[in-house]
């Protein structure tokens, strides 16, 4: 078994180290000059810092539309900002925490709160001289910025549902909190620099956590080669795509009792196009645990990751690539060596639903819970659309329980039977649909932020989105398939922040207005799906989707979901028809 307080890999051990490890190693455990730089009167930071940063749950960022001409015309001066992320396990806060995120929103950064698709919480347009003040009162709140980001465990995702009538999802939700607990880093530099008060001296801790220790026990002194995602989920409901983590755990239970868990590893949807050596992955299932092991194998997957991953090359430094590398079955020994036991064979359960719990459902405890459904998760008002104003009033005179989906929507729990009526007038006032008002395609649609602030981002994707959603309603309507429940997700590039390798449709920006279009992945997220069309220019996009569509519903199976239809019949032959479709005039192009 391997020693518990193995540091992470030297990165001068490997054979050149990329400059993010190297900022990491220099950093003493994350401080860098971040502290000096905080406060020299620069909009932004230095190089190493940017990268540091991530880990404390702030990206440097600017606005790409703003940008200006320098004094000599040739330079483009950049307008900096941050975006601040809170972590939430299980994606579960209270009513006075979502009002404070809110108005955090609108003192801090651009007057939206983004929801994630990882249970979070954005902020975006924070000044570099606002950033501390947020993140201490993230922190006032109980909640914490730590680990949002970077090259450590993220926010620990898991089915949100309070359905109280079976212990298991609420057993399940405190496994998910306690083991992200365990693998948030225990460095103090994070309360070292954004939490000590300026009068006082006094430092907070984040979340309302236990103390640091100045030595990382699980990460070391390098952390993680990459990003790492955990996800807890339900046979019978996948919400929180359980593949696409780089470690799931899929409980295995009777209905009242969890048995223990299926441990998945590997998943992964990040690609760089100009690497033919990256690739989306699922997750592959590696053994079974009982309730009692779970933290001791997620650390040993965690350091086995951070001993073989590769600390050279990030573009293949996430976990999938490490399998890829050394093999399932030599990886799965690397794991039972650090674990120091023997992994079970996987139980046979495997998905086989999955539920964004948008609507009116009991709790099992003779109360409600509301899954409203939010747009790309993006909380705002806009004109006579006034959800940010809707939201602060339910929150204020309701104050409901909260939880975040996996699919950027809210999620209002321990309602009573009369709530029904006054939220849906509270909507109402404020221009808000309620979630039995919207079409089942924009229910099942998600987005990633993508331009103007994404640094990566070579498309657009959330300002488009809702567009073509109101483009393809009618023809979805027309073709008869307004009930059928399909995923459709647009991302700016194929980083894949919204899950688009597999789902129904994915729609990937490869370069400004254009897209390449992946079928054959399904809403139970256990497929990949695959290339269709590239290059497909936006205003095409509606003509292309409807023409999938209309093949769909001119050739399906009795009982046969998209996904599995155009996985059944192949892209070249769902191509070969929807192309004979538009041809004959049945579809339009603008």
């Amino acid at each position: 078994m391997a020693d518990s307080s193995t540091p992470g890999v030297d990165p001068a051990a490997d054979p050149k180290p990329s400059a993010v490890e190297v900022a990491k190693i220099a950093s003493h455990y994350l401080r860098g000059d971040i502290p000096q730089e905080l406060a020299d009167g620069t909009p932004g930071f230095g190089k190493a810092s940017i990268q540091l940063l991530k880990n404390h749950g702030t990206y440097q960022q600017d606005d790409r539309e703003a940008r200006t001409k320098s004094a000599d015309g040739k330079k483009s001066a950049r307008q900096i900002s941050f975006m601040v992320r809170t972590r939430i396990p299980g994606g579960k806060l209270t009513a006075g925490q979502m009002l404070a995120e809110i108005d955090l929103g609108d003192e801090c950064g651009n007057g939206t709160v983004r929801l994630t698709t990882r249970q979070g919480v954005q902020h975006h347009g924070i000044v570099k001289g606002d950033l501390q003040a947020t993140i201490r009162r993230i922190n006032e709140i109980q909640l914490s910025t730590l680990a949002a980001c970077g090259d450590v465990e993220r926010n620990v995702m898991c089915c949100p549902a309070p359905i109280h009538d079976s212990p298991v999802r609420g057993e399940m939700m405190a496994m998910a909190e306690r083991l992200a607990m365990h693998l948030a880093p225990r460095t103090r530099a994070y309360h070292e620099i954004w939490l000590t008060d300026d009068a006082t001296g006094e430092k907070t801790l984040a979340g309302g956590g236990p103390d640091g220790h100045e030595v990382e026990p699980i990460y070391g002194p390098t952390y993680l080669p990459r990003k790492f995602k955990t996800a807890f989920g339900l046979p019978e409901d996948n919400c929180v795509d359980i593949y696409a983590n780089d470690l799931g755990f899929l409980a295995v239970h009777d209905g009242a009792t969890i048995r223990g868990y299926n441990v998945l590893a590997g998943g992964g949807m990040g690609v760089t196009p100009s690497a033919a050596k990256t690739f989306p992955a699922l997750a592959k299932r590696l053994g079974f645990v009982p309730p009692e092991d779970v933290l001791d194998v997620a650390v040993a997957i965690v350091k086995v990751q951070r001993d073989f991953g590769n600390r050279s090359d990030r573009k293949v430094a996430r976990l999938k690539y490490t399998i890829h590398n050394l093999g399932l079955e030599t990886f799965r020994a690397k794991v039972e060596e650090y674990f120091g036991k023997p992994l079970a064979p996987c139980h046979p359960a495997d998905v086989h639903g999955f539920d964004d719990h948008i609507g009116w459902f009991p709790q099992g405890d003779g109360r409600f819970f509301y899954g409203l459904n939010v747009e790309n998760g993006r909380i705002h008002d806009t004109g006579d659309f006034r959800l940010k104003t809707a939201l602060r009033r339910i929150l204020t005179d309701i104050r409901p329980g909260v939880r975040i989906t996996a699919h950027q929507s809210l999620l209002f729990t321990d309602l009573h039977a009369a709530d029904r009526v006054r939220i849906a007038e509270i909507l109402h006032a404020h221009g808000v649909k309620t979630s039995e008002e919207i079409s089942t395609l924009r229910r099942w649609s998600m987005a990633c932020v993508a331009l103007p602030t994404c640094g990566l981002a070579v498309a657009e994707s959330e300002r488009v989105l809702p567009g073509l959603i109101d483009s393809l309603e009618p023809e979805v309507a027309k073709l008869g398939l307004s009930g059928d429940a399909f995923t459709l997700r647009m991302t700016g590039c194929p980083n894949a922040c919204a899950r688009p390798y597999n789902c129904d449709i994915g729609i990937v920006g490869r370069t400004a207005g254009k897209y390449t279009m992946f079928l054959g992945g399904r809403l139970l997220g256990d497929r990949l799906n695959t290339e269709y069309k590239d290059l497909v220019p936006f205003e095409h996009l509606c003509a292309e989707v409807t023409a999938v569509l209309a093949c769909y519903k001119a050739e399906r199976q009795s009982g046969e979901t998209l996904g599995d239809f155009c996985h059944r019949k192949g892209v070249d032959g769902v191509r070969a028809w929807s192309d004979a479709w538009l041809a004959g005039g049945r579809g339009h192009r603008a």
